[in-house]
């Protein structure tokens, strides 16, 4: 089978990319021939094949200063004639057997859907986000937990001004959202792929495809991956570095935990300095910034470690950090949000908590951090679940069959 992953970045920004490239991976050794389509970028994986049939790269934060440039970064959102041409010619050439794409919006736009249903390839796009059911991706307005969009429609969030409190980003995210939906720019999609099914049932309550939307778990491949044999060791977060992550809340928690406890955080984003800054502050000395990690080395640190933090304050859909986790023998503490608690048995793997609360994190954490013999327990139970739950071969029959429904979709 000929595959094409579509993104709009394809370097190992986030969980998103992290599963992108990982699933080609495992589509290549499965005999598959996979190539990639995406924007230009300097951190973009290579060789790419393709590359020179990448639209230009475009940098939505910070916003582009001038009347000028915000027209077109905002044309660009809603329509990218340069990205449709591009794929076009790419399907031209490889002429794959599907297209498969993920985090298209903004910076790609669903421009990339109409060079494929031209040609008549089926798509299958995998949900990341709630970008489809919420203007501003997260479920959040100005960092609040918010659904308001999912009942009334895109264009309560200019109302509500969600985007950073903006009347205009808000707008624009609305308006962008709004005509998506009008124009029903996603109808070349058969078949959309959620990793959860917290993030399914939203989409299903937006009016989002309901009758296309099939639940499918990310993978983690074990094989060769070795598991935790040390007790002891620290706690980390391994993500990006985002308002929505609520590292600040874990760097808040690390002062109630006792002296010497190391804390790591791997990651990289637009939080980073207010980050550091904070842990200058309230833990000084106690926590190290690794920046982003290649996968090895990064797997290495989570075995360093007793316990895996995700103390996100958004509605996680199925993150990677905490499958990898489980794979590395490591247990998880999350929040109560979102396809969370979907992934952590609580006592059995790790601990849930509430969001937003810096003590009942620290309470967890120190619980796990005190009981070596506890939380080794745990993180085997979590190596087993993935072993058993989370298969690569499991992964991959059930996107071949999501491949083949939308195969016959189109060929009806």
């Amino acid at each position: 089978m000929r595959v094409l992953h579509v993104n709009k970045f394809l370097y190992r920004r986030g969980g998103a990319e992290g599963y992108l490239l990982d699933l080609a991976e495992l589509q290549r050794a499965a005999g598959d021939r996979v190539e990639y389509f995406g924007m230009d970028h300097p951190d973009n994986a290579s060789p790419l094949a393709y590359a020179r049939f990448f639209p230009s790269q475009v940098e939505l934060e910070p916003v582009a200063r001038g009347l000028r440039p915000r027209v077109a970064t905002a044309a660009r959102m809603i329509w990218s004639p340069q990205s449709r041409r591009g794929l076009a010619r790419v399907i031209d050439d490889f002429r794959p057997d599907i297209v498969h794409l993920h985090n298209i919006y903004h910076q790609l736009s669903p421009s990339v859907l109409a060079a494929a249903r031209a040609v008549g390839v089926p798509c299958v796009l995998t949900l990341h986000d709630y970008k489809l059911a919420c203007p501003s991706y997260q479920l959040l307005d100005r960092g609040a937990l918010c659904q308001v969009c999912v009942a009334a429609g895109p264009l309560a969030a200019a109302r509500r001004r969600c985007k950073d409190g903006s009347l205009a980003a808000s707008a624009l995210l609305a308006v962008e959202s709004w005509l998506h939906r009008t124009l029903r720019a996603y109808d070349p999609v058969q078949v959309f792929v959620s990793p959860s099914r917290f993030l399914a049932d939203v989409m299903r309550r937006a009016g989002v495809y309901p009758e296309r939307l099939h639940v499918v778990n990310h993978f983690v491949d074990v094989a060769g991956l070795p598991v935790k044999d040390a007790p002891g060791g620290g706690v980390l977060y391994a993500g990006r570095l985002a308002t929505e992550k609520g590292v600040d809340v874990l760097i808040e928690a690390v002062a109630a935990l006792p002296d010497g406890v190391p804390v790591h955080i791997a990651g990289d984003g637009p939080a980073r300095p207010a980050l550091e800054e904070l842990a200058r502050r309230r833990a000084p000395g106690r926590i190290r910034f690794h920046g982003r990690l290649g996968k090895t080395e990064l797997h290495g640190l989570v075995r360093a470690c007793a316990v895996v933090a995700v103390p996100s304050r958004w509605h996680e859909n199925q993150p990677m950090a905490v499958l990898e986790a489980f794979g590395c023998g490591v247990p998880v503490v999350g929040t109560d949000l979102g396809g969370l608690p979907e992934l952590i048995d609580a006592g059995v793997d790790g601990e849930i908590v509430p969001a937003e609360d810096p003590p009942a994190l620290a309470a967890a954490l120190g619980r796990l951090l005190a009981d070596p013999a506890r939380s080794r327990a745990m993180g085997r139970a979590g190596r087993a679940k993935v072993e058993r739950d989370f298969t690569p071969a499991a992964h991959l029959s059930r996107l071949r069959d999501a491949y083949a429904l939308a195969a016959a979709t189109v060929a009806r």
